[in-house]
């Protein structure tokens, strides 16, 4: 099983985000921490006993009001048996539960004045902690000044100010993950346009290079890296291909004088040496004949029905000679753009090879832009159809070929955009199909 590649797209997202989580968590954490100094820190009072005691107030019918023990005030003073609490409306009007302490009775009748405040003691055990707080309750408008169970301010503080930072989170991450992938991708799209050049990097033509511009400064290293690389295989292929077309230039010059020699010699076993001779000659041409067409191609509209027709015509004679026949059938008729000599070379080998391997009957198929070789011969076995178009590749080790006719075919039908391939024919034999493009 494959393992999946990694994308950077999400840890450009989602790490960027948790760390904003986690520094913002921090940070609001710190912020309260300072916020509460180390004076204030101790118990206090807890604030939500005001709105409990507010709702079991009840105002009389004379305006005076009165303590209802409702069962959430029964709860409270269940859990806080040193309950007291002060309760006042706005005519001034009062009433008190518990026991509340002398310091606080000089505060019954004014607490009108007060909307909010939290009082401590300064030593524990905190008696005088209380709280005040306005509520609107079915009695009126209330001022509460209470006593109850005792809590950490800090701790209430920490948590209170870490939960306002979950929505701000929540906001900070929902526009995280619409805004970081438009960045992402815009970001991106550089490295996303240096892939599909180099997906279009092909041997021909040669001097592809990849854009530098527009690439960000710390993708331009490895663009410039891959120039460099496309650079130097554009000048060793040129040196490879000067080699070539020299060394098989200069071989026609010997391989003429050995092909005279063994001729005229009189002894018959160096007379057999005449087919060596003309694979070497052969090879040389088609050596030669890939330069050519690499470095003097000379495109022009060609009818390929007429290229097929004179290439069979050509061959006609061959064909005869070996009791063989050869046949075209025009099914439709187009016109492609390329190189002459090098198309007809195409048809050429594709028909001397038919020959080699057997065939008897030869046709030659046109079908527009598209032309097929079909054989009567033994065909080729699918494991090999592929392997027969690498240089010097024989399907019979003694066969008279160089090696190099099909790999011939399939540079030159490259080099035009096209494709050739190889099929079995119904009944036997082979389909050798080339397709140019239109």
């Amino acid at each position: 099983m494959s393992r999946r590649r990694p994308s950077l797209k999400w840890p450009l997202i989602l790490q960027p985000l948790l760390f904003q989580f986690v520094t913002l968590f921090i940070s609001i954490a710190a912020l309260t921490a300072i916020a509460v100094r180390a004076d204030v820190g101790g118990q206090y009072a807890d604030e939500r006993i005001t709105p409990v005691i507010a709702r079991s107030i009840v105002r009389l019918g004379d305006g005076r009001l009165e303590v209802g023990v409702t069962p959430e005030l029964f709860h409270i003073q269940r859990k806080t048996p040193d309950l007291w609490f002060v309760v006042e409306n706005d005519a001034g009007q009062s009433v008190t539960f518990g026991n509340v302490p002398s310091e606080f009775v000089p505060l019954i009748g004014k607490l009108t004045n007060i909307s909010y405040a939290i009082l401590r003691d300064r030593f524990p055990p905190y008696r005088l902690s209380a709280v005040v707080r306005t509520e609107v309750a079915p009695a009126g408008t209330l001022t509460v000044l209470a006593h109850g169970q005792l809590t950490e301010m800090n701790f209430v503080v920490l948590m209170t100010s870490n939960l306002v930072t979950v929505p701000v989170f929540l906001l900070l991450a929902l526009i995280s993950l619409i805004i970081t992938p438009w960045i992402v991708r815009r970001s991106l799209a550089g490295v996303n346009r240096i892939a599909q050049e180099a997906g279009q990097i092909t041997t021909n033509p040669r001097g592809w290079r990849l854009a530098e511009d527009r690439v960000a400064i710390e993708i331009l290293p490895l663009v410039c890296a891959v120039n460099d690389v496309l650079r130097q295989l554009d000048e060793d292929y040129e040196r490879q291909r000067r080699f070539i077309a020299s060394a098989a230039h200069e071989l026609r010059t010997p391989i003429a004088i050995l092909r005279i020699k063994v001729e005229a010699a009189d002894e018959a076993a160096t007379r057999q040496l005449g087919g060596d001779v003309d694979r070497l000659a052969n090879l040389a041409e088609q050596l030669l004949d890939l330069q050519r067409l690499d470095a003097m191609r000379n495109d022009e509209d060609i009818d390929l029905v007429t290229l097929v027709r004179q290439v069979a015509a050509d061959l006609a004679p061959l064909l005869i000679a070996s009791h063989r026949t050869i046949e075209v059938m025009v099914e439709a008729s187009w016109s492609i753009r390329g190189d002459v000599g090098a198309i007809k070379r195409v048809v050429t080998n594709l028909v001397q090879n038919a020959i080699e391997h057997g065939g008897r009957h030869v046709v030659i198929r046109v079908q527009g832009s598209i032309f097929e070789v079909v054989d009567d011969g033994p065909g080729i076995p699918i494991e090999e159809r592929e392997r027969v178009f690498e240089p010097f590749h024989r399907l019979r080790p003694r066969s008279t070929g160089t090696g190099l006719g099909l790999n011939l075919v399939q540079q030159v039908v490259e080099l035009h955009g096209g494709h050739v391939s190889i099929i079995g024919a119904i009944g036997g034999g082979t389909i050798v199909r080339v397709e140019f493009p239109t």
